[in-house]
């Protein structure tokens, strides 16, 4: 049996960004095992995809440890810089696919393209090499939740750097007019977030239990957003988890652009972006003034939009069930 390795050494929304292509590969090569070089604590998902045969755990690029058979094909859907191809080629492939890059001339490729959406960047890359991919195949089947929360709001504060976090006090005003409009709500996040969304739940007068942030593992955060009704949140991982599962999200962006990573565009009905247009360094260790411009009344507006958007398509739903009941 051929063997296929693939690299995407990176983290939770980046490796949702590549479940197209990931599937791409398995109906390109149904008969080959896929193994996938990515964080040992991504797996949850990775068991989502139903696509992968096995997960080699990689911190990064240069953390890739391949002790198999030379793969017959290795991909390189970690990024358009050079790491992800000397690294691959340390493992002595069949062939290589991959942007190419002036660092490694001597491994071909189409030209890496930095504007493109990161789904279609990994789409595009297969179909240069006569595979086809669905850019919409993105969702995932939900998990079971052990403790439900079942149509609340989810509020998921952190982010992977200052330069993409949003006030904690701004994100207490929303909460503050989500309680008083009834909503339940609950604050997600890691071990690391647990003190800003204590300090959000103190502000908003938020019960501390409704605070999950730190006390959850990743498949526990999949199921409390896979059946939440809307999730808010900045430009983080757990935005592509909503995305999979088709949960509304209001998301706010900066300093990156949403073009980039953003709800895929056939998907913008379910999603609400908010971003000031200033792209800046995603990175940096302040929040990003672009970022800062986003108001909490146009986050709140747009909270109570997708949540009307909801209700309207909650009860159409209620009613052509009513029909179907009254004909049989």
């Amino acid at each position: 049996m051929a063997v296929v390795l693939v690299l995407r050494a990176r983290g939770l929304g980046d490796l949702l960004t590549a479940v197209p292509a990931l599937r791409a590969l398995r109906r390109a090569r149904p008969h080959d095992h896929l193994v996938l070089a990515a964080p040992q604590r991504l797996k949850p998902i990775v068991d989502l995809i139903t696509s992968v045969d096995e997960l080699t755990p990689t911190a990064d690029a240069r953390s890739l440890r391949w002790e198999g058979e030379p793969p017959e094909l290795a991909v390189n859907l970690h990024s358009g810089g050079a790491e992800g191809i000397v690294e691959l080629a340390r493992t002595s492939p069949g062939r290589i696919l991959t942007y190419r890059h002036p660092g490694v001339p001597e491994v071909g490729g189409p030209e890496w393209q930095p504007e493109m959406h990161e789904v279609d960047r990994w789409c595009h890359l297969l179909e240069t090499d006569g595979m086809n991919a669905d850019r919409r195949n993105l969702g995932l089947v939900p998990p079971v939740s052990t403790t439900s929360h079942r149509d609340c709001v989810v509020v998921h504060a952190g982010a992977g750097a200052a330069a993409r976090q949003w006030p904690a006090d701004r994100f207490a005003a929303v909460v503050a007019h989500l309680l008083v409009t009834g909503r339940e709500v609950v604050l997600t996040g890691d071990e690391f977030d647990r003190p800003a969304a204590l300090e959000i739940a103190a502000r908003a007068g938020l019960p501390q239990r409704q605070v999950l942030a730190g006390k959850q593992n990743l498949i526990e955060l999949a199921a409390t957003v896979a059946e939440a009704g809307l999730m808010v949140c900045g430009d983080t991982g757990v935005a592509h988890l909503a995305t999979a599962f088709g949960t509304r999200t209001v998301v706010l962006f900066g300093p990156t652009s949403p073009s980039r990573g953003g709800p895929p565009p056939h998907l913008l009905g379910r999603h609400a972006v908010l971003w000031s247009g200033r792209i800046g360094e995603p990175d940096g260790d302040l929040p990003d003034p672009g970022l800062l411009e986003i108001t909490t009344g146009q986050v709140i507006e747009a909270v109570d939009g997708q949540l009307h958007r909801r209700a309207l398509a909650s009860a159409a739903t209620e009613r052509r069930r009513a029909g179907f009941r009254r004909v049989g």
